[in-house]
């Protein structure tokens, strides 16, 4: 499966009012086109009008990924993806946040997955994402597999922390806008220094109870 862009922007659109917003869901396509287009929560920000939507929804349709929904006025849409691909709750919605914000670490994913998902802590999004990286591809006892749908990408020069990109389609170049990187400070949210300093702590306390464990070892040798 390698969709284009305007097909992972419709098929994210659809799955993130589906959660978010479930009292106007199945979506008309005005409503889809203005659930692609819209300024926040998306990257890239696009401009799309109703052919291409449309477009890319007959191509998903043959998918099997979105059906119409017709009801007494106009033609709606939704999607199938959990079906097809036999997503987990936890797993739909991190496939949803790549799908239309492109590679992010896993603490951007947990900052940002509160209205679709609440994630305990960062370890249950990192194990989340490590199971959708290492899900088996289709063989003759397990024809219906569908493979990893997601990847760990190398470290950027100066990150800390890598990031995951979804494998639906290509994965987009993500370069910081003009203004953050003339302005390195502008570019660390307070959302993502934060969950930065939780991955951190979370790495001292197992290296802490690995010790202890260590310790109480030595203590019952002697």
């Amino acid at each position: 499966m390698h969709l284009s862009q305007i097909q992972l922007r419709v098929l994210g659109s659809l799955i993130e009012k589906e959660i978010t917003t479930p009292e106007n869901y199945p979506l008309s396509l005005n409503a889809l086109v203005n659930a692609c287009n819209q300024r926040s929560s998306r990257d890239p920000v696009l401009d799309l009008d109703e052919e291409e939507v449309r477009q890319a929804l007959h191509t998903l349709e043959e998918l099997g990924l979105t059906a119409p929904y017709r009801d007494a006025r106009v033609t709606k849409y939704e999607h199938r993806i959990r079906t097809v691909l036999n997503l987990r709750r936890d797993e739909t919605a991190l496939i949803c946040l790549l799908l239309l914000r492109g590679p992010q670490t896993p603490g951007e994913l947990r900052s940002r997955s509160d209205r679709m998902f609440a994630f305990d802590d960062l370890p249950a999004v990192i194990s989340t994402l490590e199971r959708l990286a290492t899900r088996p591809a289709p063989s003759d006892s397990e024809p219906s597999a569908t493979g990893p749908l997601v990847t760990l990408l190398p470290r950027q020069p100066g990150s800390s922390t890598a990031r995951y990109a979804h494998l639906l389609g290509d994965i987009p170049a993500s370069e910081p806008s003009s203004q953050l990187r003339s302005d390195p400070i502008a570019s660390s949210s307070l959302s993502d220094r934060v969950t930065q300093l939780e991955s951190e702590l979370t790495h001292l306390q197992t290296t802490l109870q690995s010790l202890e464990e260590r310790l109480a070892q030595l203590e019952k040798k002697e």
